[in-house]
């Protein structure tokens, strides 16, 4: 039965007349049935970890659309919580987490094999959701890759430049280095543990992968990304993993091969037509619709679908946003887009 479900199909570099369709976020304050469920859990942290609520705002949007694919509802910021930083949510302005900025507060950290009885409640909602969702749709686990925690580790928060995390970089190599090992150690084995509760895809969220240039991009981005994905495909190799190295722009070109992914994942910083040249050639692609039309609707996000749908028909492909759904969207064009991508 597995195999039948399309995304898997996709993964395995199958070309589909119909590419399968999810949605970063889809799950999120842009529905009123999630701004509810949400309400009831009292804030964000703890709808993360209260695995019949979370489960139940990941299926609202299967129920409501159909979609091809569920993702894991959680945070990119849960493993260094467990790893053993403070996270909090700022009402309006997102997350904050106590900071690491040198060698006492990185010795400070949990060992990466100590995260699972804090992560539990995660994989308490993995199963389920695999008890839950439609046989024909696929469950996607997912975990921030390490630069990209880093950064918010180092920050305490996100920042426009990712700025306090370059500056470690290079002021203090060491450490800096010491923590992406230890967040690439516990992405396996956090990753390894949902698939095992049932996720059958993981993705690798790399949100400020675009911040890194030159050789820094292929040593904090591409690399650790390998390091997990080679460790996943070793213990789970029937499990397909997406890399997502946001903003990556012409480095998006032989990612399949370096990371070693079934699947990259592209923005809308690039076009689909020369993604489709110079990406999907590696295998399958993921993308990449501008969320604004989720918002904007009407003629120019029928024609925009159609046309990202038509440049990656030669191959494989799942059709996604660029980037993850806004609050501000309107629930209408989440459907225009799919009736879109399905011809209906």
């Amino acid at each position: 039965m597995t195999q039948q479900k399309k995304i898997l199909r996709a993964l395995a570099g199958e070309t589909l007349p119909t590419p399968p369709i999810w949605m970063m976020r889809q799950a999120g304050r842009y529905l009123p049935e999630y701004r509810a469920t949400r309400a009831q859990a009292g804030d964000f942290l703890k709808l993360c970890y209260n695995p019949e609520l979370a489960c139940e705002v990941t299926m609202q949007p299967i129920r409501r659309y159909g979609f091809d694919a569920a993702i894991l509802f959680a945070d990119i910021l849960l493993v260094p919580q467990a790893l053993g930083a403070d996270l909090w949510f700022v009402t309006g302005e997102g997350p904050r987490l106590s900071t690491i900025t040198d060698k006492a507060g990185f010795d400070a950290l949990k060992p990466a094999d100590a995260i699972h009885e804090h992560l539990s409640p995660i994989y308490e909602t993995v199963k389920l959701l695999r008890k839950e969702l439609p046989d024909d749709t696929a469950l996607i686990g997912f975990a921030g890759a390490p630069w990209t925690v880093a950064t918010y580790m180092i920050a305490g928060q996100g920042t426009p430049d990712q700025g306090p995390a370059h500056a470690l970089k290079d002021g203090n190599r060491e450490v800096f280095e010491a923590l992406l090992g230890r967040i690439t150690e516990a992405t396996v084995s956090y990753l390894s543990e949902q698939i095992k509760a049932g996720a059958e895809v993981v993705k690798l969220f790399d949100s400020w992968a675009g911040s890194l240039m030159g050789d820094d991009f292929i040593n904090y981005a591409v690399k650790p990304a390998a390091q997990i994905t080679a460790a996943l495909k070793k213990l789970h190799p029937e499990v397909p993993v997406i890399a997502f190295p946001r903003g990556a722009g012409e480095s998006y070109v032989g990612l399949h091969k370096a990371i070693g992914a079934d699947c990259i994942a592209i923005d809308d910083g690039v076009t689909a037509e020369w993604a489709a040249a110079n990406v999907q050639t590696g295998g399958c692609v993921q993308g990449n619709l501008k969320s604004s039309h989720m918002v904007t609707g009407g003629d120019a996000l029928v024609s925009e679908t159609r046309r990202i749908v038509d440049a990656f028909s030669n191959g494989p492909h799942i059709f996604n946003l660029g980037h993850g759904i806004t609050p501000d969207a309107d629930p209408e064009n989440v459907q225009l887009m799919i009736d879109t991508v399905r011809g209906n």
